[in-house]
């Protein structure tokens, strides 16, 4: 399958984010997540099963937009968060998602 993309942007005023951390505040991890699961269900369509592999590489700041690209492979949905924020490439977070199946 091709690679597909969607952008998306965490904003400043996002209410999780007043705890996560105060005069520093970055994306939490689940919160990268959740964007991640909205990108792909259009794609998907399935129940997510489990997460086998997740890394968060670079902290993402609210208001960056950022990347999330994704494929389907035979072991699952393989994604990335990436952006060339600041003029560089940056990595936030890649991982494989597994879906059930509800076939039978």
């Amino acid at each position: 399958m091709a690679e597909q993309r969607r952008d998306c942007v965490v904003p400043a005023d996002h209410p999780c984010l007043a705890g996560h951390f105060p005069g520093n505040p970055i994306v939490p991890g689940v919160l990268l997540l959740d964007c991640v699961l909205a990108a792909v269900d259009g794609a998907a369509r399935r129940r997510l099963a489990a997460i086998p592999s997740l890394k968060f590489l670079h902290p993402l700041r609210p208001g960056v937009r950022f990347s999330i690209v994704w494929t389907e492979h035979a072991d699952g949905l393989r994604f990335r968060c990436e952006s060339d924020a600041d003029g560089a490439p940056q990595l936030y977070a890649q991982g494989l998602l597994s879906f059930a199946d509800d076939s039978g």
